[in-house]
Order: structure tokens, then C-alpha cells, then sequence
């Protein structure tokens, strides 16, 4: 709404509604007569009060963003596990993990400056110039320099430059479909708004400036989209993952520290500097441990993956976050036009009055239309003519072009043989009225138009007339609609099979939404934006119960962008996670704010900036292959967190620290993993649950093996006959260990079944496992870097581990089948709750 403006980017409180009044008093308001528009001094005066007519939004600088990427939970622990490696000297680690934040900060870095685009390409789409009436004389001045109360002139080809309302001129067709979402250019006349941003496709009127800034249309939309976005779940989850591994650390940090502290001054009575350092050593190498320094570029690197595997897809991934949260949608709301429908205006069978022929009445209003000027309408009628080359038969001696007052074009025809007569195609109601047909016509007339209309079609009067308009035939009708795209039904479909809703939300008609919803086989509780949004509400704010009115509603028509942007946000509001498709300016807000935004092909760079996934073919057939892709990267993610918690236990406990691990895992974005047929989440309860479980396993494996070799290290024959005879030989024993136990966990965490069931290890990270195995089997057996120990010995440790795999594998299943039991009865319970809260309705 734009009421009188107070101060720069902001409407007053009161005052008169500036869209609704009359524009008389539109003027008076204003202060401004159009034959003479505002003086140079007051130009000033409003500049000064109002600020300049552009888009201002405080940005970060460069310095902020960086220092941005080196803070945060995740970053803290990574940088801290880079400063206590070089505290211990340890400048190996120190440089791995210092370009491991680098790659991080790098990403982001690039991720956000892609972001950034979405305001940039928003600012460009507002106009340079405008032609401007002041102290009685047209001028072209900057449009940023506009004020409320300029009287400005539109033509064919120009920006409306601010908002406005119509003063004077005969009528102008607007194409606003970007910042609307309507698929046909909005026909405007004397005392109708004109929003910033949108073309004038045809005409030429004066207008007076009624909004500037951000305060108009245009920078509302603007100031959503500097406002939205949301921190992803994937790093919510590492942020919490880090959380966990530090607050473990300090546990056994502390007990640790306690237990040395006790033994050395209590019992040993023997306490030094060196034991204080030596201690201080202990705690910073087991916070190192703590630390999955790799794991934010386990994250990035197996995305990435995923994103190239997209891109075969013909689906563009700008924020690899998206295809993280891609995986738990379980709404998708969808623009219409373009993409579940064609935006191609078609003509169904025509409806004869005093035709015919169908094809007779379609030529009548084929002679009514002009090509080269690219309506939609025109186009429409032209290309429905099954012989194009009868137009060439006729010569165009007169056109009138649509007026919003007549609401009809015309056009008066000869044939070769000097043979004329005028057509008219516009509105059935104008097109009866100018035929001035008989009653019982113009009922019917009335009730195919009411028929057509609650159909979802438009529809359009044609008529004739063989002595130059002194009389007129009413020819027929012609039904037009935008018919849904051939794949759209099989998309929604298959997304209902993966758990994934679509909602429907379009800037047309109900009725239209309607029927295209029923031809689509979705729901058709499609409401329009004004009955369920209060003209005033803040979209970052919905009430409870239009948020209940959106949960259960199929779709919304007329909206406007802060309803796409309260749509969304209200649906993330109650749990869900929500992809937005969209491809206009009317589209960005929402596009930014979602889970998952979703440029579709033809988006305006506004929508493709503020988009994290961007189709480059028609339709939403790829949704579905993104969701497939974005499930698979999910569970491979998934099982690394699960390895990386448990692995991080077992280090911890026997205080080993090792990058070797985790280096070879990175491969993990190449394993085949299988794609759930719901919706997936972060049930972080349920990772931290299995992999603490594991990691005690996996401790218990480590110290059986410890403990076995203590015990063969005290009995000679033992000793021959495992090749174990040393301290040294224990100690390359248990790195063996570590490194193959550890490696050989992902077999288990990968997934749910038998490690050695379907689907298999790809073969990426099975030949990198492979390969470490054999190098540290070659350090081992060759003393490089560790004490040499006989081949013999480092046999038997492989078939420890494998034993132990199969003891790990059990352990997983036994776990995985008691969760599901406790979810199964937790959900019974919830559902028992539920029903009983249900009102009892008693029968009649």
C-alpha cells in the first residue's frame, strides 16, 4: 500500500491510501497540477525529505565478510587444532589443517558473493532515465531523482520508473508478469497503478509518481530479499557434531588430568614443571583429537560431487548446501506459468454463434491481430489458423488497437478483388455490445463466459461486420488457456511417491489455478492471497492460524511476493523444509528465503541470483532426479558422520592422534548409497546414539588387542608364534590397528544392512581403503617411519579386525532394529494422542 510518504523509504502510518483514492485526489494529496508538475524547489525539498528513488541496503564490507568466515563454533575448534600443532611443533598437521579453513573460507566466500548477485541483478532492473515534467517543461533526468508528486510520461520500451498512478493518455499495456507473476501483460487505463520495474509493451500516458525507493512495489521486494536466508541444516548439524566431540574431550581432559594430578602430588609426592608440560601436552593433543578438522571439506568436497553429477541432470547448483537440504523436502511450492504450464496461450475449440466454420471465426480473428507486435493474445489466435497464408489474401487498411475502455482491437480489411469488411476480437460482454445482439444471444454469451471461466480459460469475442460497422454478426467465442506441460503430472507424481507435497502458487486467477490444479491431479483447496493475508501483516511474523490455513491449503493465486516470502517462511515456521521454484523479480524474496530455491529455465537474473539451484530445461521433470541425487549424498554424508563420531571416541580413549583416517575418506562422495523413498532429516540423537555405541565397541576392540599383546609379551612361546616380541613391536601393532580399524568401520556406518550386502562399496572408496591399507601395511612391515614388525604378526592383527567388523556390523543391526522400534511405538503414541484430542461428533 503507498500511503503518503513521511520520510525516505518509509509510508506514513496514516493518511490516505494512495493506489485506492480517486486521482484527483491523488494530485490534491501530492500537491501537484499535471500541466505543470513540481517546481525545482520543491524537487529539493522532497529529495531531502523523501531520500533518492533507489534501492539502499546496508551491505558488509569485504573485511566483515572475511572475518565472518574464521568465526563460528566449527572454525573456532579448527583453527584452535592449527595453533596446538604448532604449539607441539607438529607443522605437518599445522599445514594440512590451515588449508583445510582455507578451502572452507574459500567456498564460502564464493558462495556468498554468488548471493550477492540476487541484490545487484534487483538494482539493475530498475530504470536509468525518465521523462519527468517540472516547472512546465519535459525533461529526461536520472530516475533515482524522482520524488512522490512528479508527473512523469511512459511509452512503448521504457522502465516504469517508479511506482505511479495513471493521469492522463489514452491506455498502456504493461508487462508485470515479472514482478506479479501474471502470464499476460496487465492493460491499464486512466486511474490504474504502475508498478516500478515493469515494461510498457504498448501506448504512451502521464502518470504521477506515488512511491520511490524502497517503499515502492519493486523495493519491497528488494528489501525481502537483503532479509532472507537461513543458516543450513547441514551446518547446524556440524556445528553441533564439533559441540559434542569438544564437550567429550574436556570430559576425559578433566578425569585424565585428575587422576595424573592425584597420582603425582597425593600418592607420588613427586610434582615438577615437567609434569605440568607434560600434562598441558596430553590435554592439547586429546583437543586435537576431539577435532574433525576434515569434516567441513568431507562436506564441501562430497556436495561438489553431487553437484557435477546435477549438472548432467541440466540442473545448475549455485549453494552446495541446497543439495543437502534437497533431501528432507517435503513441500515443494511451484510457480505455474512456465512451469507447470506451458506459457503458451492455446486455443481450444471455438464456440459458433453466426459462424459456421471454427476456422471461419478464428480468421475473423486472425484479421484482428498483428504478429509483429508479440501479444500473447494475438499470437495465440494467429498460430490456431490452420492455413496462415489466407491472412496474405487480405490487406490491413485500418487498425485500433486494444483500449482498456472499449476492451476490443479492430481492424478493417480488402481483399484482392476490392472486396472489404471490419473484424473485432476483445471481451464476449464488448464484443456482444458492439453486434448489439439479441437477448437471448447475449445469455448465452454470458453463460459459456461464466463456464469457460470456472474452467480456468479466457475467453474472446469475435465479430464481423460487411458495411464498415453500421451493423455487426456476433461470430463466436474462442476458449484460450495456458495448458499444463506434458511431463508437469508424471513430476508431481513421482514427488507425492518420494514424500514430497507440491504446492501450487501463482500471481494468476483462482479459477485458472483451479483447473490447472485438477488437470494436474493436485489438490484444488486453492485460495487466493487477499482472503488469507491481512493487507498489513509482517511476513516474518504470521499469525498461528494463517499458518494453519497454509499448512492444509493445496495452492495460492494472486499472490504477491511477501506472500511468497510469508508462504514459505511460515511453512519452515512449523518444521518443514521447503524448495520454491520461481522465475521472476516477484519470485527472488521467496526464492532466497526457501530450503531449497529453484530458479527454473528463462528466470531473470534477479531469480537466478537469489536461486540455489537453477534449471537450464523447461519444466520440473529434474526435480525429481534432484531429489534421487540429493538422498544419495544425504546417506553418504550420513555414514561419515557416523564413522567420524565413533572413530574420534576410540581415538580419543587410547589418545592416538591420526589425519591419515580421514584424508582417505574424502572418496566417501563416491560410494553408493541407497535412495530413501521419504524424505530425510538430520536425526542427529539417533547418529550421536550409533556412533557412541560403535566408538565404546570400537574401544573395546582396541584395548582387547592392547591387552592381548601385554598378555603375549609375558609368555615366551606365545610370543614365536605371533611374531610379537617387543614394546616397539606392541606399538606399531596397535597403529595397524587404528588405521585398518578405523577404515574398516565405514563398512558398517555405510549402511544399514551386512557390510557385504548390496549396494556394495563404490569402487573409489573401496580401492582408497585398499590402498592405505597396503601402504601402512608396507611402513609396518618395512620399518619406514615406525618399528618394522614380521609379516606375520600384522596378518594375525587383519584377522582381529575382521572378526571385529562382523561383531561391529551385529551391533549396528541390533541398534538400528531397537530404534526403530522405539520410533514405531513413539509414533503409535503420538498418533493414540492425537485421535483421542479429535472432538467427538456424535452421530445424527
Amino acid at each position: 500500500m503507498a500511503n503518503v510518504p513521511t520520510q525516505a523509504g518509509a509510508p506514513a502510518t496514516s493518511g490516505p491510501d494512495l493506489e485506492k483514492i480517486p486521482v484527483e485526489q491523488v494530485l490534491s494529496t501530492l500537491g501537484v497540477k499535471p500541466e505543470q508538475g513540481l517546481s525545482a524547489a520543491e524537487v529539493q525539498q522532497r529529495t531531502a525529505k523523501y531520500g533518492p528513488n533507489a534501492i539502499i541496503v546496508k551491505e558488509k564490507t569485504l573485511a566483515e565478510k572475511i572475518r565472518g568466515y574464521f568465526t563460528g563454533s566449527m572454525a573456532y575448534v579448527i583453527e584452535a587444532a592449527a595453533l596446538v600443532s604448532a604449539l607441539l611443533g607438529h607443522w605437518d598437521d599445522f599445514f594440512i589443517i590451515g588449508s583445510l579453513l582455507l578451502f572452507n573460507a574459500a567456498l564460502e566466500f564464493w558462495q556468498d558473493r554468488k548471493a550477492s548477485n540476487a541484490l545487484a541483478a534487483l538494482k539493475a532492473g530498475l530504470a536509468p532515465e525518465a521523462t519527468v515534467m517540472r516547472d512546465g517543461q519535459w525533461s529526461t533526468v536520472q530516475a533515482s531523482t524522482l520524488v512522490p508528486g512528479d508527473i512523469v510520461k511512459i511509452r512503448l520500451g521504457v522502465i516504469v520508473p517508479a511506482d505511479l498512478r495513471l493521469t492522463s493518455g489514452d491506455f498502456a499495456s504493461i508487462d508485470q508478469a515479472a514482478l506479479t507473476g501474471e502470464s499476460l501483460p496487465a492493460r491499464k487505463k486512466v486511474g490504474d497503478e504502475a508498478y516500478a520495474g515493469s515494461v510498457v509493451k504498448q501506448g504512451e500516458m502521464e502518470a504521477v509518481v506515488i512511491a520511490t525507493g524502497t517503499n515502492t512495489f519493486f523495493g519491497r521486494t528488494a528489501k525481502l530479499v537483503s532479509g532472507a536466508g537461513a543458516v543450513s541444516h547441514a551446518q547446524k548439524a556440524m556445528f553441533q557434531i564439533s559441540n559434542f566431540l569438544i564437550v567429550v574431550a574436556v570430559v576425559l581432559a578433566l578425569i585424565m588430568v585428575a587422576v595424573k594430578v592425584y597420582h603425582d602430588i597425593v600418592i607420588a609426592k613427586d610434582w615438577n614443571v615437567a609434569d605440568a608440560l607434560g600434562i598441558l601436552q596430553f590435554v592439547l593433543v586429546l583437543m586435537v583429537a576431539s577435532i574433525p578438522v576434515a569434516m567441513p571439506a568431507v562436506f564441501s568436497i562430497t556436495m561438489a560431487l553431487g553437484a557435477l553429477a546435477l549438472s548432467k541432470e541440466q540442473a545448475i547448483v549455485s549453494k552446495l548446501s541446497a543439495i543437502e537440504e534437497m533431501a528432507g523436502v517435503d513441500i515443494l511450492c511451484s510457480d505455474k506459468t512456465g512451469t507447470l504450464t506451458k506459457n503458451q496461450l492455446s486455443l481450444s475449440e471455438p464456440m459458433l454463434f453466426a459462424a459456421t466454420d471454427p476456422q471461419d471465426c478464428i480468421l475473423a480473428a486472425a484479421l484482428a491481430s498483428k504478429l509483429e507486435d508479440k501479444d500473447a493474445i494475438d499470437t495465440a489466435v494467429i498460430t490456431a489458423l490452420k492455413d496462415q497464408t489466407l491472412l496474405k489474401n487480405w490487406t490491413m487498411t485500418k487498425f485500433v488497437a486494444f483500449d482498456p475502455v472499449t476492451k476490443r482491437t479492430q481492424a478493417s480489411v480488402t481483399d484482392a478483388s476490392g472486396k472489404s469488411f471490419v473484424v473485432a476480437k476483445g471481451a464476449p460482454q464488448a464484443i456482444v455490445d458492439l453486434a448489439q445482439a439479441p437477448a437471448e444471444v447475449a445469455q448465452k454469451v454470458k453463460e459459456a463466459v461464466d463456464k469457460l471461466a470456472g474452467q480456468g480459460a479466457r475467453a474472446l469475442g469475435v465479430a464481423r461486420s460487411a458495411d464498415d460497422g453500421a451493423s455487426w454478426s456476433f461470430l463466436g467465442i474462442l476458449p484460450m488457456f495456458d495448458p499444463p506441460r506434458d511431463d508437469s503430472k508424471e513430476t508431481i507424481d513421482k514427488a507425492a511417491e518420494k514424500g514430497v507435497r507440491v504446492m501450487m502458487i501463482t500471481g494468476d486467477d483462482t479459477a485458472i489455478a483451479i483447473e490447472t490444479a485438477r488437470q494436474l491431479g493436485m489438490g484444488t483447496n486453492i485460495i487466493p492471497a487477499a482472503d488469507a493475508f491481512p493487507k498489513d501483516m509482517d511476513p516474518d511474523n504470521v499469525p498461528p492460524a494463517i499458518i494453519d490455513a497454509i499448512e492444509r491449503a493445496d495452492g495460492f493465486a494472486r499472490v504477491f511476493p511477501e506472500h511468497k516470502y510469508a508462504i514459505v517462511k511460515a511453512l519452515q515456521s512449523r518444521g518443514h523444509l521447503v524448495a520454491m521454484t520461481g522465475d521472476g523479480v516477484n519470485d527472488a524474496p521467496a526464492l532466497k528465503q526457501a530450503d531449497c530455491g529453484t530458479g527454473v529455465s528463462g528466470a531473470t537474473d534477479a531469480a537466478r541470483g537469489a536461486a540455489a539451484l537453477i534449471l537450464t530445461a523447461p519444466g520440473l521433470s529434474v526435480i525429481n532426479a534432484a531429489i534421487d541425487e540429493a538422498r544419495r549424498i544425504f546417506g553418504r554424508i550420513n555414514s561419515y558422520l557416523i564413522y567420524r563420531i565413533a572413530l574420534t571416541i576410540d581415538i580419543m580413549f587410547v589418545v592416538v592422534m591420526s589425519l591419515l583416517d580421514d584424508l582417505p575418506m574424502m572418496t566417501i562422495a563416491y560410494d553408493n548409497t541407497p535412495v530413501s523413498q521419504r524424505p530425510v532429516r538430520w536425526e542427529l540423537p539417533q547418529i550421536f546414539g550409533l556412533a557412541t555405541i560403535l566408538g565404546i565397541f570400537s574401544v573395546a576392540e582396541s584395548f582387547g588387542l592392547l591387552l592381548f599383546g601385554v598378555k603375549v609379551l609375558s609368555e615366551p612361546h606365545l610370543q614365536d608364534y605371533f611374531g610379537l616380541a617387543t614394546q616397539a613391536h606392541l606399538q606399531t601393532m596397535m597403529f595397524v590397528q587404528l588405521v585398518g580399524g578405523g577404515q574398516l568401520l565405514l563398512f558398517v556406518t555405510r549402511t544399514e544392512r551386512w557390510f557385504f550386502q548390496r549396494p556394495l562399496p563404490a569402487a573409489p572408496l573401496f580401492w582408497a581403503i585398499v590402498g592405505t591399507q597396503g601402504a601402512a601395511a608396507l611402513m609396518c612391515g618395512f620399518g619406514v617411519l615406525v618399528p618394522a614388525i614380521p609379516w606375520k604378526l600384522i596378518g594375525w592383527v587383519w584377522v582381529y579386525l575382521i572378526s571385529w567388523l562382523f561383531v561391529l556390523g551385529a551391533v549396528r543391526m541390533i541398534y538400528d532394529r531397537f530404534a526403530s522400534y522405539r520410533t514405531a511405538r513413539h509414533e503409535k503414541h503420538s498418533a493414540l494422542v492425537s485421535q483421542s484430542l479429535q472432538p467427538h461428533v456424535p452421530a445424527a
